[in-house]
């Protein structure tokens, strides 16, 4: 018996990697994140499966299906939405299974931040602006974000920044923010990137905050800040240019 704790993507129940859907079907059982995971992944479960919203259950109840699955030899499909490696609360679960002996599966998943680039239809990443993305977040009432991580200290990088589960704090990233970027710093809120009511605001750091006053977000949305987002009079990458010679291109002169 395993444990599969599988990237269920951004929400489209087609951004799931082949492997996690395969492992949805073989599962009889299925427990998802009801709030955040789009039921439409379901359809992949087997027909006579347990299905199981962990929405409103504590990590006790949840731990409690994981052992009675393990009692009768039922293998988990656990769909947390996005990809495993960033907030998804899979550590405090695998912590539990070791204590019981019970193996699990780590399946990674689309991530948020990518599915909503995409919508965008931008790279987060230019050349000679910017290099580096930062995931982060603000401290909200389920986690607390430690001393040294905070927007100031990212900002202060020039950074592309794609915070997350902050919609909340909009004034807080629009005040910590303009001293380091400017107040004509471009920025991109995307809401329930690949859901059917997915939607975009964008405008600057001195007037996002009225555009959302005006088409209010209560939540699933990823802030992203940063000069990269407008960029359009950037010079080239050496990848493609004639003249950069690397060895995958077999060329020995130009």
């Amino acid at each position: 018996m395993k444990v599969h704790f599988i990237g269920a993507g951004p929400g489209a129940a087609d951004l799931i990697t082949v492997r996690g859907r395969d492992l949805i079907g073989q599962c009889p059982v299925c427990l998802y994140a009801g709030s955040i995971v789009s039921p439409d992944l379901l359809q992949y479960c087997p027909a006579d499966a347990r299905i199981v919203d962990t929405a409103p259950m504590s990590l006790d109840e949840i731990e409690a299906e994981y052992l009675s699955a393990a009692a009768a030899g039922q293998d988990v499909a656990r769909l947390h939405s996005g990809d495993l490696s960033v907030w998804s609360a899979v550590a405090e679960q695998v912590r539990r299974l070791e204590k019981h002996g019970i193996a699990y599966t780590m399946t990674p998943g689309v991530p948020a931040f990518a599915a909503a680039a995409s919508v965008l239809g931008r790279e987060l990443t230019i050349p000679a602006i910017a290099q580096s993305l930062v995931l982060t977040r603000v401290s909200g009432r389920a986690s607390p974000m430690p001393n040294d991580e905070t927007l100031a200290k990212f900002g202060a990088t020039g950074a592309t920044l794609a915070i997350h589960l902050a919609i909340h704090a909009l004034k807080q990233v629009v005040e910590e923010l303009t001293p380091l970027y400017g107040a004509d710093c471009p920025v991109a809120i995307v809401v329930k990137a690949s859901w059917p009511d997915e939607r975009i605001l964008r405008g600057t750091l001195a007037d996002i905050e009225a555009k959302v006053a005006a088409e209010p977000i209560e939540r699933t949305a990823i802030i992203f800040v940063g000069p990269s987002l407008s960029a359009e009079d950037f010079r080239e990458s050496s990848l493609y240019d004639p003249a950069y010679q690397r060895r995958f291109r077999g060329r020995d002169h130009f």
